[in-house]
Order: C-alpha cells, then sequence, then structure tokens
C-alpha cells in the first residue's frame, strides 16, 4: 500500500491511474494524522507553485509529517513540484521554505521559454543500472543540489540541469513519468517494484 500525499491540487489524478495500471494497492493521505497512521511508502506529486505548494502541505498539517516519514527511512518518491519541495527555498515564492530535505535551492531558467513543456532526453548522471530515455516536462524552475552526488538523472534545455535526485529512501523526478509513455511507466515500475519488495533503490 502507498499513501498517495493530497493536499488539495496537484497531479492526484493521473498519478493514482498510473499505479492502478500498475496494480499498485494505494490510499490517498489528506493529513498529516493520515500520513502518521502508516508506515506505508509515501509519494507526493505536485503541480503548480512552490509556494502554493508548500502552503497547501502545511495547512494539512503534511509539511512535518513529510519530513518526519522521511526521516524515519520510509521510501518516498517526488514528482514534478515534490522534487522541488525537498530542497531548501525557490526562486519561485521568495522567502517560502522548502522541506529542507536536501541543502540547495530551485532556480528559473534563464533561457528559453518558460515553462519547458515537452519531452527531452534523460542521461543518467550516476552508473548504478538507471537506463536514459525520454521523459515529459513541464517546468519553469529547477533543483540545484549542493551535493552533486544526489544528482540521478540530468536533462537539457538551454544547459544541462538536474532532472532526478536519489540518496537513500528518498527518488525524486522534476518530469512526469505518469505522462511519458513507457519508459515513464517503467520507471514507476521500478519504484513501486523496489517498495514492494522492501529493497532499497541504488
Amino acid at each position: 500500500m502507498i499513501d498517495v500525499i493530497d493536499y488539495g491540487g496537484g497531479n492526484v489524478g493521473s498519478v493514482a491511474r498510473c499505479l492502478a495500471r500498475l496494480g499498485a494497492g494505494f490510499r490517498f493521505a489528506s493529513s498529516g494524522g493520515d500520513l502518521a497512521s502508516t508506515r506505508n511508502p509515501v509519494l507526493l506529486p505536485g503541480v503548480g507553485s512552490f509556494g502554493g505548494v508548500m502552503e497547501g502541505l502545511a495547512r494539512r498539517g503534511l509539511d512535518s509529517a513529510v519530513k518526519d516519514a522521511i526521516e524515519s527511512g520510509r521510501p518516498f518518491l517526488g514528482i514534478c513540484v515534490g522534487l522541488q519541495a525537498l530542497f531548501e527555498e525557490s526562486e519561485e515564492t521568495q522567502g517560502v521554505r522548502g522541506l529542507g530535505i536536501f541543502k540547495g535551492k530551485v532556480v528559473r531558467f534563464g533561457k528559453g521559454k518558460v515553462p519547458q513543456v515537452g519531452w527531452n532526453l534523460l542521461e543518467p548522471a550516476r552508473r548504478d543500472g538507471w537506463p536514459a530515455g525520454h521523459a515529459y516536462f513541464v517546468n519553469s524552475y529547477f533543483a540545484v543540489p549542493e551535493e552533486e552526488g544526489l544528482v540521478l538523472y540530468r536533462s537539457d534545455y538551454h544547459g544541462k540541469f538536474c532532472a532526478a535526485v536519489a540518496c537513500g529512501s528518498v527518488t525524486a523526478f522534476q518530469f512526469h513519468p505518469e505522462r511519458s509513455g513507457p519508459f515513464g511507466h517503467m520507471l514507476m515500475r521500478r519504484w513501486v517494484d523496489a517498495v514492494q519488495a522492501d529493497n532499497p533503490l541504488p
């Protein structure tokens, strides 16, 4: 069973449909109490602004509950702003703090049309078996981790940028795997299979 965080916005529906196609059991967690009541893996989808996502999480007591879940070692998957929320701050919403799981900030693309919308090549940043492929992005901002070793995938939009991170029990994608065809389906399957087998991803 996977706890899908519902903070009152985001792409909850498309993620739920993806999990259903994978045959993965899930439930919606819409409060800090919901999340704290289990030891299930956690999935945080995010669409919209950094500030809007953080406000939605805080309003429902989910911000501290997500931090507690991650710090306890529960498997976590973030999607889109669900990745950005793991960092300390974002240029998109000055003065709003992120979850601060990782050191670094979220910055705006300096060139090209924003948001970038469409398919980009994912290039593995580490030699741990994650394959290259194309994924679907809708983003104006991207994370800049202080620790380079966090980066799982890079992509290119007028320059290289962080497209995914992974560390311990935490995995997060800037792109939308649930909208990325067979390749995205494979990535979701990889995560679901790993957490169901209680095996950490590399």
